[in-house]
């Protein structure tokens, strides 16, 4: 069964926790808070079409508030735009792969259900947000201008790294950062072709590569190719599995009967890096059926870290390197 709604809302508010590198308790403020009402003047600023309008958004922001954007936060450090605040989602760690990339920084309340009195004495000069939260778009935009990024649909990570960029006037850095992506698919292409005395040898042509992850709240699921992950396995030409085939983000709910369907020739199985998900990845390891798959006893499992749901860039290019650790380095 494709995914559901449901799902997905898990892996938004996932992913934005990703993007925030600090766990602090956030304060229950209603989105009624009333708000003395105020634009900045910004005298250098261009203006910035987004799903919510018009924006003149100052050209070189220096205090800039990421909320409900789930790459915001991440992808504006790469673009090199160092937020001061960002919201979060409780109940995850701080992901190994940014660590050392995203520096801490404050906490705005929850993914949604942002302490719009906390922003206010922020005073931010840029606040990005996604478009699920519309609703507070107009209290946003006095305190601030304010961007919302179209996150009602499952965009590609070229796409909104592209559409962060556009706001923030970056868009020579984000083509960088996406040229420089390009340049490392093709660098593994080639490496997957070392020694291939035929096309039918080519290692990326014949190699089925599968995406699974497991959890407490939605048991065993696998991702798709139009997930951020399976995208970049299509970009290298990576073979799928076949229940992993087609446009779509996850199967959800694969049964433990069913676990055949995240074999493969290789698997990466992917954790949010929380305690609980490892419990419940240690009693699947423990079920016989976990040791009948293929990809077990060529010992093929290679177990990753948050990266490999996630869709900033940092993710994307950690997702490259466990491709060409375990697929050419580790013959």
């Amino acid at each position: 069964m494709l995914t559901s709604i449901s799902l997905r809302r898990l892996t938004y508010p996932m992913l934005l926790s990703i993007l925030t590198v600090i766990l602090v308790s956030a304060c229950n403020i209603t989105h009624d808070t009333n708000i003395t009402s105020y634009k900045q003047h910004v005298e250098n600023c261009r203006i910035v079409q987004h799903v919510m309008g018009s924006t003149c958004v100052p050209r070189n922001p220096q205090r800039v508030v990421t909320i409900g954007a789930a790459d915001g936060l991440a992808n504006s450090w790469a673009l090199g735009i160092h937020p001061i605040a960002s919201t979060y989602l409780t109940g995850f760690p701080i992901p190994k792969y940014l660590q050392g990339k995203v520096d801490i920084v404050e906490s705005v309340g929850a993914y949604n259900n942002p302490n719009i009195e906390k922003i206010l004495r922020l005073k931010p000069d840029l606040i990005i947000s996604g478009s699920e939260l519309k609703g507070i778009y107009k209290q946003l935009s006095y305190i601030a201008p304010t961007v919302a990024l179209d996150t009602s649909f499952e965009p590609s990570w070229t796409d909104m790294l592209e559409e962060l960029a556009q706001v923030l006037g970056k868009e020579k850095e984000g083509q960088q950062l996406i040229n420089k992506y390009w340049q490392r698919v093709e660098k593994l292409q080639q490496a997957l072709a070392v020694g291939a005395a035929s096309p039918k040898e080519n290692r990326r042509k014949t190699m089925e590569v599968s995406i699974a992850n497991t959890s407490s709240e939605y048991g065993i699921w696998s991702n798709g190719e139009k997930h951020y992950s399976g995208s970049v396995l299509k970009d290298i030409g990576l073979q799928r599995p076949k229940s992993q085939r087609g446009d779509f983000f996850y199967i959800e709910n694969i049964s433990k009967e069913k676990i055949s369907h995240i074999d493969g020739d290789v698997l990466f199985f992917a954790s949010w890096e929380r305690e609980d998900d490892q419990k419940t990845l240690n009693k699947l390891k423990q079920n016989p059926l976990w040791s009948q798959l293929e990809v077990v006893q060529k010992d093929k499992v290679y177990f990753v870290g948050m990266h490999w749901h996630s869709s900033d860039i940092f993710a994307i290019n950690a997702i490259l390197d466990d491709l060409e650790k375990y697929l050419v380095n580790d013959k």
